[in-house]
């Protein structure tokens, strides 16, 4: 499991595919990350678990971008 401290701003986040969709605005408390803003302006957050890597300054998720975008959270989680 990847620990939250590993996580850092500005860091890209990279589908299972290889290519970046987002990067990390911030970890929001120990359990999601919180994208920057997109096109539009909008925050988004992905849990911890879907991070299978941080390497190379980049994090690495298990899932596509497309799947990624459709179950991502525009709410703050608050758990």
């Amino acid at each position: 499991m990847i620990h939250p401290d590993q996580i850092k701003p500005d860091m890209p986040v990279v589908c299972s595919e290889g290519r970046q969709f987002a990067s990390v605005d911030q970890m929001e408390n120990t359990n999601y990350l919180k994208l920057k803003k997109d096109d539009v302006g909008q925050h988004h957050y992905i849990p911890l678990t879907w991070v299978k890597s941080t390497e190379n300054g980049k994090v690495m998720l298990d899932h596509p971008a497309d799947e990624a975008m459709r179950e991502w959270s525009t709410v703050s989680p608050t758990f």
